[in-house]
Formats: C-alpha cells, sequence, structure tokens
C-alpha cells in the first residue's frame, strides 16, 4: 500500500470530516471548519493526513500547551485499517511534538471504543486510571 503523509491543510478538511463521519469519532461543533482551522495554525506543522493517491485514508491531529501534546482524530479509512497507516500518521505526530520539546502526549479515547483502546495498547500507550476527567462549558455556544 502506498501511502504518502503531508502536513494537514485546511483545504484537507473537506475529505477529513467525511473520513471522521465513518469512524466511531463522536463529531461535535468543535470539528467544524473554523475552530479546526483555528487549531491547525495554533499547532502548525503538527498535524497529518494521509493519502493513498488522491483519496484521503488518515488523519491525525495533533498541538500542545507548551507542556503537553494532544492527539485527536486519529482515523484512518476502514478499507486501510490495519495496514500500518495508523502508526505511520502516529509517529509522524510525535517527531513533530519532539521537536517541540513536548515530552509526553494524551490522547482521549471513549471507553465503549473497543478499536480504539486496542490500538493504544498495542503502539505501548499506557492507560491512565489515576485521573477523572472533568469537563467545563466556556459559554460559547456550540
Amino acid at each position: 500500500m502506498d501511502i504518502s503523509l503531508k502536513v494537514f491543510q485546511p483545504s484537507d478538511y473537506d475529505a477529513a470530516i467525511a473520513l471522521w463521519h465513518t469512524s466511531s469519532t463522536p463529531i461535535n461543533t468543535s470539528d467544524e471548519r473554523g475552530p479546526i482551522e483555528r487549531f491547525l495554525q495554533r499547532n502548525e506543522g503538527l498535524s497529518y493526513a494521509a493519502y493513498q493517491g488522491h483519496a484521503l485514508v488518515g488523519t491525525i491531529l495533533c498541538g500542545h500547551d507548551g507542556r503537553r501534546g494532544f492527539i485527536h482524530h486519529l482515523v484512518v479509512s476502514p478499507a486501510c485499517k490495519r495496514r500500518g497507516v495508523g502508526k505511520q500518521l502516529l509517529h509522524a505526530g510525535l517527531a513533530g511534538l519532539q521537536a517541540q520539546a513536548i515530552p509526553m502526549c494524551h490522547v482521549l479515547v471513549f471507553k465503549t471504543n473497543a478499536q480504539g483502546l486496542g490500538f493504544w495498547a498495542a503502539v505501548s500507550a499506557k492507560q491512565r486510571d489515576e485521573f477523572a476527567l472533568f469537563s467545563l462549558e466556556t459559554g460559547v455556544a456550540r
């Protein structure tokens, strides 16, 4: 399988959102074009798109807050799963974080996402049980 990775650009958005809708990844207003473009601008060069020919077959959104990295939407097309595309995207994202001196990154995976949990275990990601996740609304309309 001939896969090429490129830095995720705003022009990849339409194909990416279509791909994300094929996955178990919940899509919400934070995934609209504007918020994704802001994310890409804040974290320039850290997110990647995987292409097979002209078809987008995978994405990873990577960013950081200056201390820790965060991975969002590591999604691979159903036809390309279990062929190393996810690992290629992950390694590219991690290399970008490493180049910016970010020593650790986190990813949130729904407990009901068995395939996602399996992927992260297979790449030796450490599942953390000592944290409780809390979320607050900022008051911005969704």
